[in-house]
C-alpha cells in the first residue's frame, strides 16, 4: 500500500512539474535583444503598403520566440507584397520564389516559422468578421531586420 501511495505521489509530482514547466515556457517569450537601425541606401526603402523604413541609430527590439500557437492565437498583421520588387524584400524562404499579391500567402515570425517547419502549411487569418486561408511561404525574421533581405 505504501509503494502504491509513493508511486501515485511521484506521478502527481511529475505531472505538476511538467505542467508548470510548460506554463513557464509558454509565458517566457521575452525580447531577446536589440538591433540598431541603419539608413537604407538611396532608393532601397520600399514604402509600398505604408511600410516603415529603419531609422538610422534607432534601437529595435528583437525576438527569437513567439507566443504559443492555438486555434485562436492573437497576432499583429502587417501587409507586405511578396511580388518581385514589392516591399517584402527578397524571394520567400520556403521555396525561393516570389508570389503574386493575388495569392494569400504569409510570413510567420521567427518562433512560429520554426526554421521552415511550417512551410506550405495553411493558417486561417480572421479579422473584422471575415477569414481567409493563407499558405506559409516565408519568415518575418524578428532577429535581423533593417537589411536588404528585409527591405530596410
Amino acid at each position: 500500500m505504501k509503494i502504491l501511495n509513493l508511486s501515485a505521489s511521484l506521478l502527481v509530482l511529475v505531472i505538476l512539474l511538467v505542467t508548470h514547466s510548460l506554463e513557464v515556457q509558454a509565458q517566457s517569450c521575452r525580447p531577446s535583444g536589440k538591433i540598431r537601425g541603419v539608413r537604407p541606401p538611396p532608393g532601397q526603402c520600399n514604402q509600398e503598403n505604408d511600410s516603415n523604413c529603419c531609422i538610422q541609430g534607432k534601437l529595435y527590439t528583437t525576438y527569437k520566440c513567439s507566443p504559443s500557437v492555438s486555434s485562436n492565437t492573437k497576432a499583429n498583421l502587417t501587409l507586405n507584397s511578396f511580388q518581385k520588387g514589392g516591399d517584402g524584400g527578397g524571394p520567400s524562404e520556403c521555396d525561393n520564389q516570389y508570389h503574386s499579391d493575388d495569392t494569400p500567402v504569409v510570413a510567420l515570425s521567427t518562433g512560429w516559422y520554426k526554421g521552415g517547419g511550417r512551410c506550405h502549411n495553411h493558417i486561417i487569418i480572421s479579422a473584422n468578421g471575415q477569414s481567409v486561408k493563407a499558405t506559409v511561404v516565408d519568415e518575418c525574421d524578428s532577429t535581423m531586420g533593417c537589411n536588404e533581405d528585409h527591405d530596410y
